[in-house]
């Protein structure tokens, strides 16, 4: 018999354990080796083998309790059929049938579901570890005592995604278990190009966490500890790094192969294969028996070779392209909710703090985060005296970390919570671009999940605040499906939208003019009201020409018209531009004949381009003149008042008009 070279403790584990255990081990590995000869018979299109890792998957998942959500990666099969995901639903899902989890959208591991609580990954990687970090904010704050697991590998270490998820899960205490497969190889990249620490367990330090080394290739060490270190987190909710040492024994993906491994190193690991050693020491204790192991072999040969035979008996997936486009977001059913209290005069920033306010009354899983938003009241003070009426736990100060903290906001929405994200200025939410166009628009057309999520940015150039303060860059969003952009010019607006945005359980960028926080006033309800999305304001009402714009722009506009008595013009305020009100656009200007749009973004790319180019196809017939584009010079924001007033369309737009309704 052959001798075991891993070192196995079987601890107080009973007989029963040992072997479950290694029926779970051997399925994800049986069903792996169908898997390659199906690619290579070319039923399956692409496959991310975990051959040589399933200790690790397997024993994470069997520690935790089956209503601990866990975030894998696209070699962690072990985690999914440890929670018993029927087999032919993954078959489904890896050929792109309809009883897959993505509806043919997604491929491979890039799913997710509640039903069996875990959240697949994204192709970037690192995003992932910040969405565990909210799953887990949500578990502290329902104090129900649970834990979350998320799987990286040593390469994603790398990313910035990673050292933000771990610094504010050190931060905020949560009981998250970071999951570290350290295989060798990112892609071809070994180790050494990847770090210079000698283990990945070593960050923890930087960060204040504890932090172990395992032996990922041994299922009974891998199980033993996790079991009381998970016990412990669950008892006093902290964050544990784990460094998993392990090897990947195929390639990053079947097509890539292993040819720039060196043979001796694959051989070294070969003669560690979790399997084949965790097989010799249950014979070597007298628990399994040739004619057992075979038994056992050939059950699950039965239920994957059945399982798969009915995914592959399954119907294609025949595209409809309303199932497409209805899917981009989930349904939200607008409850239209009136004021019933008196008004008072306040300014736009009044009104989104009232707003805002209300809703965290109305929503007791509402939470609010961004980076001095907590005692200080946030860089516009919108929030200032929420921490003495909601607490640190609603209110929440965050590191300076937009990426993981958006992607944070991601996980709050998986497990039943709202979260409202304050970008101090729109600028910066450049660093949280990945996960909010990438994972929160694009999660529910995936796989059918919301992203409860309002990112409210605070934006918009003419108070000399320079290139990285002042963008208005709306137009980065509303080319993403999946996303809602909401931008309000008028108080009323503003305090009625906002609360639709926190209702409506698709993500929403909420813009905010800075230069209109104090210095717009309007007469506002008092009390909570709603504002529909995708219905434009008519401000003004003319024949001569149809002018549409948005945040500060209509007031540039109502300034050009004041000027000018005889100008009889429809003024569209869009207030939202995902979604769109194109009713009143086209009939405003089959009734005008003349069309003017005024953005304050530069203009090639903006938003006026688009409504340019949807007039021209809806209303060629009825124009009486091109469509004319207003929008700011193409450059950064300049900082002194004179280049950015020349910047700026404001001064433009009066001649551009005039030139219009002379053409």
């Amino acid at each position: 018999m052959t001798s075991t070279l891993l070192k196995f403790d079987r601890k107080n584990l009973t007989d029963d354990k040992l072997i479950e255990l290694y029926k779970k081990l051997l399925k994800p590995r049986m069903i792996e080796e169908k898997m390659l000869i199906l690619i290579r018979q070319g039923k399956v299109s692409k496959w991310f083998s975990g051959i040589g890792q399933e200790a690790i998957s397997v024993g994470v998942t069997a520690v935790l309790q089956n209503d601990e959500y866990i975030l894998p990666m696209h070699r962690n099969l072990g985690v999914f059929t440890g929670r018993d995901i029927p087999l032919y639903r993954l078959f489904s899902q890896w050929q792109g049938k309809a009883n897959g989890f993505t509806k043919g959208r997604d491929r491979s591991f890039h799913f997710g579901t509640q039903e069996y609580k875990i959240i697949g990954m994204i192709s970037h990687l690192g995003p992932q570890l910040g969405v565990a970090d909210g799953i887990a904010l949500a578990n502290k704050l329902s104090k129900n005592g649970k834990v979350t697991a998320v799987f990286t590998g040593e390469g994603a270490t790398s990313e910035g995604d990673f050292h933000e998820a771990l610094n504010i899960a050190a931060v905020w205490e949560l009981p998250v278990l970071f999951v570290i497969e350290n295989n060798g190889y990112g892609l071809s990249t070994p180790t050494n190009e990847q770090y210079r620490c000698e283990h990945l367990a070593d960050k923890g330090i930087g960060y204040g966490i504890e932090s172990h080394i395992i032996d990922g290739n041994n299922i009974l060490e891998v199980y033993t500890q996790l079991s009381d270190i998970v016990d412990s987190m669950r008892e006093n909710p902290r964050p544990v790094l784990l460094e998993f040492k392990t090897f990947r024994m195929r390639g990053h993906e079947e097509a890539s192969g292993t040819k720039y491994v060196p043979q001796e190193l694959m051989d070294l690991w070969a003669v560690k294969d979790p399997v084949d050693n965790y097989r010799n020491f249950l014979k070597e204790e007298g628990l399994l028996t040739d004619a057992m192991d075979e038994q056992i072999r050939a059950e699950l040969k039965q239920e994957i070779d059945e399982n798969y035979q009915k995914a592959s008996n399954e119907e294609p997936i025949e595209a409809s392209l309303s199932e497409e486009l209805n899917d981009v977001y989930k349904e939200f059913i607008f409850e239209e909710i009136n004021s019933k209290n008196d008004s008072e005069n306040v300014r736009m920033i009044d009104a989104i703090s009232q707003g805002l306010k209300q809703s965290m009354e109305r929503h007791e899983n509402l939470i609010i985060m961004g980076q001095d938003i907590a005692e200080y009241g946030g860089a516009f003070k919108i929030t200032d005296g929420f921490v003495n009426e909601f607490g640190k736990d609603r209110v929440r100060n965050t590191p300076i970390c937009e990426s993981a903290i958006v992607s944070a906001g991601m996980g709050l929405s998986i497990n039943g919570y709202k979260s409202v994200i304050e970008m101090q200025f729109a600028d910066f939410v450049s660093t949280g671009f990945n996960p909010i166009v990438n994972y929160l628009a694009k999660v529910h057309y995936r796989w059918n999940e919301k992203a409860d999520v309002v990112v409210r940015m605070p934006c918009g150039a003419g108070v000399q605040a320079g290139p990285f303060h002042s963008q208005t860059n709306e137009a980065w969003f509303t080319k993403t499906p999946g996303l809602k952009v909401v931008y309000p010019a008028f108080p009323y607006d503003a305090k009625g939208l906002l609360a639709t945005a926190i209702n409506d359980p698709n993500p929403v960028m909420f813009f905010e003019h800075k230069a209109l926080y104090r210095s717009i006033y309007q007469d506002v309800p008092k009390d909570y009201y709603t504002l529909p999305f995708g219905k434009a304001s008519l401000i003004k009402e003319g024949n001569d020409v149809t002018i549409i714009s948005f945040g500060a722009g209509v007031h540039w506009a109502l300034e050009v018209l004041d000027k000018n008595p005889d100008i009889k013009a429809d003024l569209l305020d869009l207030r939202t531009l995902q979604p769109m009100d194109t009713e009143a656009i086209i009939n405003s200007v089959k009734k005008t004949g003349k069309a003017i749009i005024l953005q304050e973004d530069t203009l090639f790319g903006g938003v006026a381009s688009d409504i340019s180019a949807m007039i021209m196809e809806e209303c060629f017939n009825y124009l009486d003149a091109p469509v004319k584009r207003v929008g700011s010079l193409e450059t950064a924001i300049p900082f002194t008042k004179a280049l950015e007033d020349q910047y700026l369309p404001k001064s433009r737009f009066e001649t551009a008009l005039k030139e219009l309704l002379e053409y």
